[in-house]
């Protein structure tokens, strides 16, 4: 019998195993609670938001920790393909890196440096590691293993990227091909026109060039359920669903709105 692997990434299993995989936006939370929230809410994977979020890298590898206990997958939305830091976030509980803005095959090949090993990427070995609950394991198996289980995200956010996209979903090491459609739409000069005829023509364009090149594609940031079913329905396997912003103003929404209609009732 074949040995077990040392270390396993849930969330990258599931997708190339054809399953959706859904996953709860972080801005705000700032406790590794948000990832059992998210767990129990029914996500698979955190998207936790350094791009745009005030997270310092220590809060970061709190929330990840609670997320590898619970056994829902952690994954970091960095500043860049250049972002420094994307070596510490991985040293420390993070299991995958969403690179935003990527407009190129050059870049997203800077994207898969930074987060593999030798001879894949230039990534630098650390010593324990919590994914493997900070157990001496030898060298020879945790870069393997890390290779391996760690998720790269790329996110096509601008005219530039999906004229490119072809190119960007044939590098070796990219694991989903993300599009942002905030970004994109705002780059294309129709911010928040969801639904629009040359927005969703660039969208499946992007879905289709994932899928040839043996990549996942992603959706976020439509936030509109019918839209988010027929994503998936054209191939979309990495989806994020909302931020627990909008989680908690719509459910705090719903019942003061339910309440003040009773009061005004009387």
């Amino acid at each position: 019998m074949a040995d077990a692997p040392i270390l396993t990434n849930p969330l990258k299993q599931m997708m190339k195993a054809g399953k959706v995989a859904l996953g709860m936006n972080v801005r705000l939370a700032r406790s590794g609670d948000i990832a059992r929230i998210a767990k129990s809410s029914g996500h698979d994977f955190i998207f936790i938001d350094g791009q745009h979020a005030i997270f310092s890298l220590e809060t970061i590898a709190h929330i990840a920790h609670t997320a590898l206990g619970c056994g829902i997958t952690p994954l970091a939305r960095v500043k860049s393909v250049d972002d420094q830091d994307v070596q510490v976030l991985l040293d420390n509980g993070v299991m995958g890196i969403v690179y935003p803005d990527v407009n190129t095959a050059a870049e997203a090949r800077r994207a898969v440096a930074r987060a593999k090993f030798p001879p894949i990427g230039k990534r630098s070995a650390a010593g324990a590691y919590p994914m493997f609950d900070y157990r001496p394991v030898p060298a020879s198996q945790t870069v393997s293993a890390l290779n391996d289980a760690t998720l790269v995200v790329c996110m096509i956010e601008t005219p530039e990227g999906v004229n490119n996209v072809e190119e960007i979903a044939k590098v070796d090491g990219v694991d989903v091909i993300h599009i942002g459609a905030n970004d994109l739409l705002t780059a294309m000069g129709k911010p928040g026109a969801f639904g629009d005829p040359e927005g969703a023509k660039a969208i499946d364009r992007v879905i289709s060039a994932a899928i040839a090149n043996g990549k996942i594609a992603g959706m976020g940031g439509d936030r509109h359920i019918p839209r988010q079913i027929e994503y998936i329905r054209k191939g979309a396997r990495f989806l994020t669903t909302n931020s627990e912003i909008a989680f908690i103003l719509a459910e705090a929404t719903r019942v003061t709105t339910e309440l003040r209609r009773a009061m005004a009732e009387k």
